[in-house]
């Protein structure tokens, strides 16, 4: 910093001036540099100062140096950090994948268009190591539990189950009551291999079970498995209402008997809790969920 302004200025008092140093500290500054380089670098003349051949040498290598400290710290600058080009991977499902991203990445692209968004589809436990090591910087979801105190969460939304079936099931009439739905065949999402959930938790404390014939690992492709059969899936009701916006042939019921709801909440270390960028990122996942 010293050696550029000297070379920009060739005056020491404008010089000084511009560092917020007096003269004599400039001088000290300056001597240090001249026993580091083992050249005077600058040397008095009738106006100021002039750069010696050894000066005019290496300024150019300088030059390259100090615009590159300046672009470092323009990309750390709270004011423009949505222009910064970064990276930002997230641990959710394929659901929230739909239900998120198709607002979300337009929205990214017109405000931070040097922000990349990268998904990665979250098992059912918070994807911790990833979260401290830097490979994930958000996770979703409405089942992780025991979290460490070195994780911040924040809850962006809160959804009630629905029941989806073929709106020709067999079974089901008008209305889906309980003796009914205890008789049906039943899908259930799973990432664990486990057929135990929320559902069956709410059925054990009224003494009842349902028949649980299948588990698969994604969210949306039961909407697909019930459509030409007699199975019924009870999800999310948004995801329930997406899929019946989808295809005609599924009707939405709801859950026959008292089925607490989920919370869904976002989770981040502290170590991106202050960055401005991620921070933005965050407002705007929130946003787009609670809406």
């Amino acid at each position: 910093m010293i050696f550029h302004i000297l070379y920009q200025e060739r005056n020491a008092t404008r010089a000084s001036e511009r560092l917020t140093l007096s003269q004599p500290a400039l001088s000290h500054k300056l001597n240090k540099l001249r026993y580091e380089f083992d050249d005077p670098l600058f040397v008095k003349a009738p106006r100021g100062l002039t750069p010696t051949p050894k000066a005019h040498a290496i300024a150019p290598e300088i030059r390259r140096l100090m615009n590159g400290l300046e672009q470092f710290y323009s990309e750390l600058d709270t004011e423009d950090f949505l222009s910064r080009r970064d990276k930002v991977y997230i641990y959710s499902t394929d659901y929230m994948e739909q239900k998120l991203f198709a607002r979300l990445i337009p929205h990214v692209q017109k405000h931070a268009p040097q922000l990349t968004l990268v998904t990665h589809n979250t098992g059912s436990k918070l994807p911790r190591a990833e979260l401290e090591n830097g490979q994930c910087d958000i996770a979703i979801a409405g089942f992780y539990t025991q979290l460490p105190d070195t994780f911040r969460q924040q809850k962006v939304a809160s959804e009630k189950f629905a029941v989806l079936a073929n709106r020709n099931h067999s079974r089901i009439g008008q209305e889906l009551d309980l003796e009914t739905y205890l008789s049906c065949q039943h899908i259930v999402t799973t990432l664990t291999g486990d057929l135990h959930g929320n559902v069956d938790r709410g059925l054990e404390k009224l003494g009842l079970r349902r028949q649980v014939v299948a588990g698969v690992s994604s969210f949306l492709s039961p909407a697909r498995i019930i459509r030409h059969s007699d199975l019924i899936v009870t999800c999310l009701a948004s995801l329930a209402k997406e899929a019946a916006q989808l295809d005609d042939g599924l009707e939405i019921y709801p859950v026959p008997f008292e089925l607490p709801g989920v919370d869904i909440f976002q989770f981040w270390h502290e170590r991106t809790h202050a960055d401005p960028l991620r921070r933005w990122l965050r407002e705007q996942i929130r946003a787009f969920l609670s809406e």
